[in-house]
């Protein structure tokens, strides 16, 4: 069986992290769809066919692999016209890009058509606030439709469609019969489940929503639990003699650890990193090959992609994109002074994180000065300049230059 992989969206809300397809953002050393791809090829589903956008970027990025073929969608018209490229291929296993668990998930959805005979399986997971998806209307494990967004009080259950299928080979007939409309994927399950079988499998655990940024830390938290078991430090890695290593932690080739570093697991660190003296890299902590954390600095719960740098100062709960450059003694604020939930201003619309710890999320190519102070859920576009001793409230868009205007002292008084 082939599995078709999505991966052709604009992840226009993925911003500022967005200059790629957000499955191409890269933890414990390799891209989210790979990391997909491979969860596949541990459940013998060997063959996956990518739906990218117009200019090819997920092919371009990672070539030609054994069993992954690419398909291009030239207009972004939606789920179901990815989905319908695909069909020649008989019953279609779909799948999200960053679905990263996708083989576990896999296993279940088979299963369940094998035991049910159902053309139709979905994958769903509980929700509490089923206004933000399709919830699905349920008899038993039976689906009977979909609901996209119900009203309060209306909600047909409280299960979720979380975009991972098991599709007949003749849902193509299906998705011609209804009218075009954004949700006409959605409406041509719907008329599949009115008039043949259709079941659910629950995820045993959700991590399928990378909408927003700050959905990468639960995502990776999952990957280094999961994957990291133990210490794993490359031969070529030179480490001091008094460096401090706890927990799960992986380094790895021609990294270098200074005096006095301590390294509180589970952390991945890549290679041709370098970890100054006295610094701390601690809790669920990700460093992409070639960052550098300069002495004095404290890492916590953050992602830093490929050659972040970073001097002293704090980071907590933070993304950095590649190439960032940050001075000495910047601070990233990670909580309210009222401990309350974090919101992040995304199209102009606040949205609420559901966090109370959330730092920075810069893109790529930023340079930070020296003292820079980042408010809790500021979010700084690709390609951008803050001067030194700026204070940052506000997002800042893309190639955006910010210096703070302070007062200047009166030297007639």
């Amino acid at each position: 069986m082939q599995a078709v992989i999505l991966a052709a969206g604009e992840s226009s809300r993925f911003w500022p992290l967005n200059s790629k397809h957000k499955s191409l953002t890269r933890v414990m050393g390799e891209h989210l769809i790979l990391h997909t791809i491979e969860s596949l090829k541990v459940k013998n589903i060997n063959n996956a066919l990518i739906i990218q956008g117009p200019n090819g970027t997920i092919e371009k990025e990672l070539g030609e692999r054994p069993g992954i073929s690419y398909v291009i969608q030239p207009k972004p018209e939606g789920m179901g016209d990815a989905v319908i490229k695909a069909q020649n291929f008989g019953s279609t296993l779909v799948f999200h890009a960053h679905k990263i668990n996708a083989g576990e998930d896999a296993k279940k959805i088979i299963d369940k058509a094998q035991e049910s005979r159902a053309g139709l399986v979905f994958l769903g997971a509980k929700t509490d606030r089923p206004q933000l998806y399709g919830i699905l209307e349920l008899e038993g494990d039976r689906v009977k439709g979909i609901i996209e967004k119900p009203e309060k009080g209306k909600e047909p259950s409280d299960v979720r469609v979380t975009g991972s299928y098991l599709l007949p080979e003749n849902f193509s007939e299906y998705y011609k019969r209804v009218p075009s409309r954004h949700y006409a994927f959605e409406d041509a399950l719907n008329l599949y489940a009115k008039e043949n079988e259709a079941r659910l499998v629950m995820a045993e655990q959700d991590n399928s929503s990378l909408k927003y940024p700050w959905q990468l830390f639960e995502i990776t938290k999952h990957l280094l639990d999961s994957r990291l078991k133990g210490q794993e430090i490359h031969p070529t890695a030179q480490i001091a003699k008094n460096v401090v290593i706890e927990g799960d932690v992986y380094i790895g080739e021609n990294t270098k650890i200074f005096e006095g570093a301590v390294i509180k697991g589970p952390c991945y660190i890549g290679s041709n990193c370098i970890i100054g003296n006295n610094a701390i890299i601690r809790d669920y902590t990700n460093l992409e090959d070639g960052v550098m954390v300069g002495a004095l600095a404290e890492v916590a719960r953050s992602i830093f992609q490929k050659n972040a740098h970073i001097h002293s100062g704090y980071f907590g709960d933070s993304i950095l994109g590649e190439n960032c450059r940050v001075g000495a003694g910047t601070i990233t604020a990670n909580t309210r002074l009222d401990k309350g939930e974090i919101k992040v201003k995304v199209k102009g619309e606040k949205i609420g994180t559901g966090l109370t710890s959330l730092g920075v999320i810069a893109g790529e190519n930023t340079n930070i000065g020296i003292n820079v102070s980042l408010m809790p859920g500021v979010l700084i576009g690709s390609n951008c300049a803050i001067g030194p001793g700026s204070v940052v409230f506000e997002n800042l868009e893309d190639n955006t230059v910010y210096y703070t205007k302070f007062a200047t002292v009166d030297k007639k008084r």
